[in-house]
């Protein structure tokens, strides 16, 4: 049993690790794709917003030492949602809201899915 609890723990803090990796290389591309076009100032605002926000999350310097990377993992994103549908609830309906926010939330979970997708193919086909 403490062996399992050991392992559980251990396994928790990879995700953490594999999110702080990921985050870094996903932020580097964005960086890159953001550089390379001409953003109006409401998407350069918003890619600034992401990366600062993103950043923070997989900053492990950026919650009291007693709670863990992936305790932060599991929990920040319900942060996030309250904040967006807070936000949400003070627009109008005709711009449906909440279409808007679960295609965001979608697009956030594909691209998280692309880099494992990424790293996959990479582990098989060495260049």
């Amino acid at each position: 049993m403490c062996g399992d609890l050991e392992t559980d723990e251990s396994l928790a803090e990879e995700f953490y690790s594999r999110f702080r990796e990921h985050a870094r290389q996903f932020l580097a591309k964005l960086t890159t794709q953001t550089r390379r076009g001409e953003a109006s100032q409401l998407y350069a605002h918003l890619d600034a917003l992401l990366r600062r926000e993103l950043a923070a999350a997989a900053n492990p310097d950026g919650a009291p030492e007693a709670v863990s990377g992936y305790e932060r993992l599991r929990m920040e994103p319900l942060v996030y949602a309250r904040i967006a549908g807070f936000m949400a609830a003070h627009q109008p309906l005709d711009e449906d809201p909440l279409k808007r926010l679960i295609e965001a939330l979608m697009t956030g979970y594909s691209e998280g899915e692309a880099i494992l997708a990424e790293q996959a193919r990479d582990t098989h086909h060495p260049h």
